[in-house]
């Protein structure tokens, strides 16, 4: 490999890597914050408690003192470091915030600002501020610490709290504020407030004009009532920097430094508020911190100590940004400075690979005993690859019942069956026996059959061999969704088609046994290259059979050789729509075409519910259930019939169409998905709408137009013939080979 080339492999690996390690970065903190938000919190109404200490505290003394700060904003280098030692070593009774003690309404905001307060060696309370209300964080404000509002006598004094927010009504807080201050037998009175009262600092910076409380009618009543009650001093934060002014007797006080950032002003500095107090006076005085350091250096500390206490507070949610930032960085670099060429690799030769002799093993959840089109499928898959010289291993369940099993067929210990015979199995993905197989074998690639289960545990084993896997789409899982212990809608509309795409992606090829079932790969997202091919059928023995062994069948059955006779197979089962077609021949019945007798092949869980439904549609003499029919026999019963009826709409093929066209049989089928790629309209047969009427006309049809029946009989032949197993067999065979040379290909 060239030297460039190599060193471009390398830096999209790293590249993926470290994409791939950004998104479980991301992943795990969206864990974490849900984590955060349902996780039972460690501490609630801690004002309760608070609040019973500081009474405790001043119970009989009229002197004693307190501290005010505001803004601290989460802050860990100048609140928790600076100004709780100086707190605790101050003869400090009690400790108030404000306003702002958190950056944010979060979470974690909360929780470290908890972890903060809890280094005070003494009580402490919160206001309700601005940022505790962000982030809708009015909710855990209530939850952890208390009411937006209250009120308590300590000591000598009425300590008042209000809510400046807007978050609740500013009629009742004032009529409540009135009750308070007029009940009040305390000498002092303080309130506090977090955002400032408007027009109280007259000379806040520019850009904090609008950090007042904007409720005009709040403020002014409360500056009426301070005023009228002999209220000794407001408190509240917000603004950064200090005030203190005097209107109408009554002292307002702006704190705003105890960590928040700071401007290049003088009253803007960290600092926090000492309230001393008498039997008379009240004495109020700032402790300013970096006292001797200039305006510039305060503000550019203050800017690291906000980046630091957001890091430090919110740092699962500064990792979640830049992590999903770098992803879009990455994302964003992939799609525009890397080429993409969306045109297949000419330059790929299969050549080398459609002259060896391939190691191929096939891994399917089902298998023979057990009868159903993938079991079919494979079968013949297998049959045509090991005519063309390539050597096959099955990997499958092992059942009740046995099977002429030979040395090339490896059968899967089972953990549990369901279905009416226990036809489904669940095999033990982990087992030892599978991988152990597999290693021996050595295959050139590994062929799965199913998205999940030992499909999955194929698709890892390709992985761990470092061989590709192929993937056939055989079934339309969200027709299935009445077999899953899921909602129905969830599994139907979402789980499966999420199941498929994933699952197609990861694998190096996928085959398809219609267009239509390519194009619903193309719909969901499946970019995986594609292979349309339908499953092949052994046309030669479904083409003729003996005379003698068909009367014999006819007696058997005891069919009136005077009505025409309807063949259908598959599983008895919901998804197939039989009740469908009975509806439609019980309203032909009805109509007075009664000379007609269905023959239902096969079995499933609804064959109770499906012959209640033939004996309550009185169709006893024209339906029967057959039940299920030996693969080696099924080409006397097509042959038994006059046409092939249908009206499943599941099908990612109906294999079971093509055999009866084998045998000569026109069809008549529910147009959907499969069924459209192989029904010719008017070709080899009709398909309708999922209408009775359209459906049992066309019935009709072929039963009272002996020309035409046969006309459209041989041409369903003829179309079936381009389906043999050998042409199946080598256009899968030259698809591994595209698929192994792509895969070995240096520029992968």
């Amino acid at each position: 490999m060239p030297r460039r080339s190599f060193f471009r492999l390398s830096r999209q690996r790293w590249l993926r890597l470290f994409f791939y390690l950004n998104l479980a970065l991301v992943v795990g903190l969206i864990t974490h914050q849900i984590w955060l938000y349902v996780a039972e919190s460690k501490f609630e109404s801690v004002h309760t408690l608070e609040v019973a200490d500081i009474r405790e505290v001043l119970r009989d003394r009229t002197d004693y003192r307190f501290a005010v700060v505001g803004n601290i904003n989460n802050s860990v280098n100048v609140f928790q470091e600076e100004i709780v030692p100086l707190i605790n070593q101050g003869g400090i009774d009690f400790l108030v915030s404000a306003g702002n003690a958190v950056n944010g309404g979060r979470q974690e905001s909360y929780q470290a600002i908890y972890q903060s307060l809890e280094t005070l060696n003494v009580p402490y309370l919160l206001t309700y501020g601005e940022n505790e209300d962000s982030d809708f964080g009015s909710y855990l404000f209530y939850e952890y610490f208390g009411p937006h509002f209250y009120s308590f006598v300590a000591g000598n004094s009425h300590f008042i709290f209000l809510d400046g927010t807007g978050k609740s009504s500013t009629s009742w807080q004032l009529d409540w504020l009135e009750r308070e201050l007029t009940a009040s037998e305390a000498k002092h009175r303080f309130l506090f407030v977090g955002l400032p009262l408007h027009n109280v600092v007259s000379d806040a910076p520019l850009f904090e004009a609008d950090n007042y409380l904007n409720d005009p009618r709040l403020a002014d009543g409360i500056m009426a009532l301070a005023e009228a009650h002999g209220v000794d001093t407001v408190f509240s934060a917000n603004l950064t920097l200090f005030s203190q002014q005097t209107i109408n007797g009554v002292d307002y006080v702006t704190t705003g430094g105890a960590g928040g950032i700071l401007i290049d002003a003088d009253s803007s500095f960290h600092h926090y508020v000492i309230v001393d107090v008498d039997s008379d006076n009240v004495t109020i005085a700032p402790v300013r911190l970096n006292v001797d350091s200039p305006g510039w250096w305060r503000m550019l500390s203050s800017v690291a100590s906000t980046v630091y206490a957001f890091f430090y507070v919110s740092y699962t949610r500064f990792l979640l940004i830049v992590g999903v930032l770098t992803l879009l960085a990455l994302r964003l670099h992939r799609l525009i400075f890397e080429d993409r060429d969306y045109y297949p690799d000419f330059d790929i030769d299969p050549t080398p690979f459609m002259d060896k002799r391939l190691r191929v093993a096939m891994v399917s959840n089902n298998y023979f005993p057990f009868v159903s089109g993938v079991s079919v499928s494979v079968d013949r898959l297998r049959t045509g690859l090991c005519d063309l010289g390539h050597t096959i291993q099955l990997l499958v369940p092992r059942y009740r019942d046995p099977w002429h099993d030979d040395s090339a067929t490896e059968r899967i210990p089972t953990l549990m069956a369901f279905g009416q015979k226990g036809e489904f199995r669940l095999t033990n993905p982990f087992s030892a026996r599978f991988r152990r197989c597999l290693r021996a074998f050595k295959p050139d690639l590994i062929h799965v059959h199913h998205p999940f289960w030992l499909g999955s545990m194929g698709l890892f084993m390709g992985r761990r061999l470092k061989v590709p896997v192929i993937y056939t789409y055989h079934t339309r899982l969200e027709h299935y969704a009445h077999f899953v212990p899921l909602p129905g809608a969830l599994f139907r509309n979402l789980i499966s088609h999420y199941l498929i795409k994933r699952f197609s992606n990861r694998c190096q090829g996928v085959i398809v046994p219609t267009h239509s079932a390519e194009e619903y790969l193309r719909m969901i997202g499946v970019k995986t290259p594609t292979l349309v091919q339908p499953t092949g059928i052994d046309v030669a023995r479904f083409a003729q059979v003996e005379e003698s062994a068909l009367e014999a069948l006819r007696e058997r059955l005891g069919v009136d050789p005077a009505s025409k006779i309807l063949i259908s197979v598959s599983r008895i089962s919901k998804e197939k729509n039989i009740g469908f077609m009975l509806e439609a021949l019980a309203e032909l019945k009805a109509q007075g075409h009664a000379d007609f007798h269905l023959l239902l092949i096969g079995d499933g869980p609804d064959r109770a519910a499906i012959q209640t439904k033939i004996d309550t549609l009185k169709l006893t003499a024209q339906a029967t259930l057959v039940g299920a029919v030996p693969p080696d026999q099924m080409a006397l019963y097509y042959h038994l019939g006059d046409m092939f009826v249908f009206a499943s709409t599941s099908e990612t093929q109906g294999m079971v169409i093509l055999e009866a066209m084998s045998a000569g049989l026109p069809v008549v089928a529910v147009r959907s998905s499969g069924i459209d790629d192989v029904v010719r309209q008017g070709v080899n047969g009709f398909k309708t709408p999922r209408n009775r009427q359209a459906w049992g006309e066309k019935v009709v049809a072929l039963k009272d137009d002996a020309e035409l029946s046969e006309q459209l009989g041989k041409q369903a032949s003829q179309f079936a013939a381009e389906f043999d197993i050998a042409n199946f067999a080598s256009t899968v065979a030259s698809f591994y080979a595209e698929v192994l040379a792509k895969y070995y290909s240096p520029s992968r």
